[in-house]
């Protein structure tokens, strides 16, 4: 039996709170909050609590998948990148940016927000870009 504890950040929300991930033979079964954390200070909220839930959950896709007649196939990633980037295309061509709305994840780092907000305003030309971090 292997186990140990992974120090990380939470990325429920924008605030970084730190945490343990526990680690039992490569399966993460348990978050504790660091007490040494400079943001959060031993503190968690309930998100944080229960990150670990996600990471190895069976409904958590693991690879990309495109409707083709009506069923999920799974693809290559490059393809579902192609297929995406196609279809966004078309849409500002045909409708205009504006037509075009950026939903991002709490899921992911200030940074990788910051990118994607980038990505809408710049590369899309659209300020309809929002987040679903709400605490």
């Amino acid at each position: 039996m292997d186990f140990r504890t992974v120090n990380t950040t939470c990325s429920y929300c924008g605030c970084g709170c730190g945490l343990l991930l526990e680690v039992l033979d490569d399966k993460v079964i348990s978050t504790l909050p660091l007490k040494t954390h400079p943001v959060s200070q031993g503190s968690l909220c309930i998100k944080g609590w229960n990150i670990h839930e996600f990471v190895g959950s069976d409904q958590r896709l693991k690879q990309p998948l495109l409707r083709q007649d009506g069923k999920l196939v799974p693809v290559s990633w490059d393809e579902a990148m192609d297929t995406a980037a196609q279809g966004l295309k078309q849409v500002v061509e045909k409708y205009g940016p504006d037509a075009v709305a950026v939903l991002s994840s709490a899921k992911v780092t200030n940074e990788e927000n910051y990118l994607i907000q980038k990505f809408t305003r710049a590369a899309i030309g659209t300020n309809n870009v929002d987040h679903c971090a709400r605490l």
